[in-house]
């Protein structure tokens, strides 16, 4: 079977509200983000919105939060369309999102996943994620989630 297309990353603009709050409503059942949360996310000096896209459609995105101080940077979420899965969409936004914590000063970041989603779980883990804390009734569904850490000195795009 022929390789997709390559997809290209690149940080979001407004212009992708759209897209982002599509990719959103396809991808996650609960704690959706909404049409004026990513608005205000692309306007916050405290949160970078990376995209993968390919021949103009958005495949994959990730919001990355990160305040001073030291705190480690929190992926708050990562999404991949379902016809963009198994493509690396995922793997390329999160050393993305990695390598800008590391620019911005984070050595670390943080995230929060559901314990039923194998494939994040494998993703963040085969990334060097380790576990370090269970969130009980974290999601809107009272669904539990783990949180992962991983340390990013030394990491590379």
């Amino acid at each position: 079977m022929p390789h997709p297309t390559p997809f290209q990353l690149r940080a979001a603009t407004p212009a992708d509200t759209a897209a982002l709050v599509d990719l959103e409503q396809q991808t996650f059942a609960y704690d959706r983000m909404s049409r004026a949360q990513f608005r205000r996310h692309l306007r916050s000096p405290t949160a970078a919105i990376w995209v993968a896209e390919r021949s103009g459609a958005l495949l994959g995105a990730a919001v990355l939060f990160f305040r001073r101080g030291g705190q480690p940077a929190r992926l708050y979420s990562l999404a991949t369309a379902a016809s963009a899965r198994g493509e690396g969409v995922g793997r390329r936004l999160l050393q993305t999102v990695e390598s800008d914590a590391l620019r911005r000063g984070h050595d670390r970041l943080r995230l929060e996943v559901r314990t039923d989603n194998a494939a994040a779980i494998r993703l963040y883990e085969s990334s060097g994620y380790r576990r370090i804390a269970e969130k009980p009734g974290y999601y809107d569904d009272g669904s539990d989630a783990w949180q992962y850490e991983k340390l990013l000195t030394g990491a590379s795009e």
